[in-house]
């Protein structure tokens, strides 16, 4: 399917799909929300896709925030509307049963930044530039910053970033675990893949599964989480895959899995 201002491009068992709105760094307006709610459901359909790297078009941002002036006029309505939408987007992209790399190669801010909070890993570039900027606007993050954050970053750093409106660097960011890797700008794109190619050769049904028990044993108690941690490991023991990787390794041989 063709975008207006996303790209979506192949590399193996990898799709990149690339935010391109560079005349306003990237930012996210209704079009390009609804954009990536429609390639990111393709995606999680395709089963030949095993992972997935999102990044910003350009060499200044990954994405800079949301579209001011869409926001400028809305009532509270309005606003809450706008919020849910984006919220819904995002927590599909948490919830795509498949590794997902945010390669932020610039500015990622307000919405940008919540949307690589979304990702399941972030690679950042030495020049990059993240925070929640919108309290400077008088409004709040609304696309999952003020949940999101907390949870990576904890609850104090979370506040103090939100509440002062400030935006750290890439070093910061790794300090505090808000990203996981920091390259020089050029290489962010190819770490990302690295990384998505590393996860996709692995067991898909597998990686599929420690995804679901990571992120829901996040809201539930420790005792639950490793029941539902229990029930996820029994899965993977009635899969195609299961027998293919222990057969392989007891016969000293790469795997060939087939997510079955």
């Amino acid at each position: 399917m063709e975008y207006k201002h996303i790209r979506v491009e192949r590399d193996g068992a990898i799709a990149i799909l690339t935010i391109d709105r560079q005349k306003v760094l990237n930012a996210l307006n209704h079009e390009v929300v609804a954009e990536l709610d429609q390639s990111v459901e393709e995606l999680g359909a395709d089963s030949e896709v095993r992972g997935v790297v999102i990044t910003g078009a350009g060499e200044k941002a990954f994405v800079a925030g949301a579209d001011i002036a869409e926001m400028r006029d809305l009532d509270r309505k309005g606003a809450i509307r706008l919020a849910t939408t984006g919220q819904a987007v995002l927590s599909k992209i948490e919830r795509l049963p498949k590794p997902v790399i945010a390669a932020i190669n610039g500015y990622a801010l307000g919405g940008g930044c919540e949307l690589a909070l979304a990702c399941d890993v972030r690679v950042a570039a030495e020049s990059a530039k993240l925070g929640q900027p919108e309290v400077t606007l008088g409004i709040i993050p609304g696309y999952g910053g003020t949940q999101r954050l907390s949870r990576l970053v904890g609850k104090g750093k979370a506040k103090e970033l939100i509440f002062s409106g400030s935006m750290i660097d890439a070093q910061e960011a790794l300090r505090i675990g808000l990203v996981e890797h920091v390259v020089p700008r050029e290489e962010v794109l190819a770490k990302a893949i690295e990384l998505a190619k590393t996860m996709a050769g692995q067991g898909p049904l597998a990686v599929a599964a420690a995804k679901r028990a990571i992120d829901h044993g996040l809201d539930i108690s420790l005792e639950e989480g490793l029941r539902y941690e229990a029930d996820q490991f029994g899965d993977t023991f009635e899969t195609k895959d299961k027998l293919e990787g222990t057969s392989a390794f007891l016969e000293k041989r790469k795997p060939s899995f087939t997510g079955t």
